[in-house]
């Protein structure tokens, strides 16, 4: 049994992908973060779907095993360029125009990969939320995740993910900047249980592949490119960026607002879903 509005389509290079469409009025693609699926985005498209025609896809190499879809077996490698190509292709599929377009983390840095592949003219709006356009650090450049994250120490989360995946992301959610969620991994509060449940069901290997070409990329020459609308929501507590990051990227985009939320994490929208779905209606309706 499929969810209603669950539509597959090919990428350009057979690919199959999920996407779930609802509701009516101008269109809205909502882009998850890694290790997720479209299924994450539920509390904000049910708050939408009576103003905006909401999309929002499995990532390749993304989706629960325990949905009622199982997740399309992956077709060649998984990288953020090859996911802004599969972007290209969800928009060529439903023939979308001047789109809003929202990106959590890695949904931000696949939009980023689509701005530098394919430009901002098929786009309308772009929403980024919590994210950085560089995730390791260096002497130059301390906005990456939890502000020292080296290459060594990427290379380290790697191996540590190949040798125990669910420990190992539990591990990065819960020893960042966010004292609450260092707190909830010492007490291993129920909500750990259920994380590592939800993460034992998914196929790490597509995931761990993908991952170098996320912490690898570096979309900071992209910003001053980006010539639409463009709202920037941040969580005040973020577990991996430092509170610097968002100013920097404002900065960076000619005429973005930046909206910070008060006690959230690296998912304000999560924690927040009336605030972002009022701050977003009102961002994508408004006039350019």
């Amino acid at each position: 049994m499929t969810e209603p509005g669950l539509i597959l389509f090919q990428a350009d290079d057979g690919q199959d992908i999920f996407a779930q469409v609802t509701g009516h009025g101008p269109p809205l693609v909502l882009l998850h973060e890694w290790a997720s699926s479209h299924r994450v985005w539920e509390p904000i498209a049910h708050r939408l779907t009576d103003r905006f025609t909401v999309y929002r896809w499995d990532a390749r190499g993304h989706g629960s095993h325990g949905s009622h879809v199982v997740p399309a077996s992956v077709r060649g490698s998984v990288s953020v360029t090859r996911m802004a190509d599969d972007l290209a292709c969800l928009l060529d599929h439903f023939g979308l125009e001047q789109p809003a377009v929202v990106g959590h983390s890695m949904g931000a840095l696949t939009l980023w990969a689509y701005i530098a592949r394919h430009g901002c003219g098929r786009l309308g709006k772009l929403c980024f939320i919590d994210q950085s356009p560089r995730l390791t650090t260096d002497a130059t450049w301390p906005l990456g995740i939890y502000g020292d994250w080296p290459a060594s120490r990427d290379q380290a989360f790697i191996t540590a993910m190949q040798a125990d995946f669910v420990e190992a992301v539990i591990r990065l959610i819960a020893f960042g900047l966010n004292s609450a969620a260092r707190e909830r991994y010492k007490s291993r509060h129920p909500s750990l249980q259920r994380l590592a449940a939800y993460l034992g069901m998914l196929d790490a290997r597509p995931l761990i592949e993908v991952w170098p070409t996320l912490s690898g990329a570096d979309f900071r020459p992209v910003l001053p490119a980006i010539s639409v609308p463009t709202l920037l929501v941040y969580g005040a507590e973020s577990n991996y960026y430092p509170p610097a990051t968002g100013p920097y990227v404002r900065d960076a985009i000619a005429g973005a607002q930046l909206v910070i939320y008060a006690n959230a994490d690296h998912s304000p929208h999560v924690n927040q879903p009336d605030r972002f779905a009022a701050d977003l209606a009102a961002f994508a309706g408004a006039s350019g």
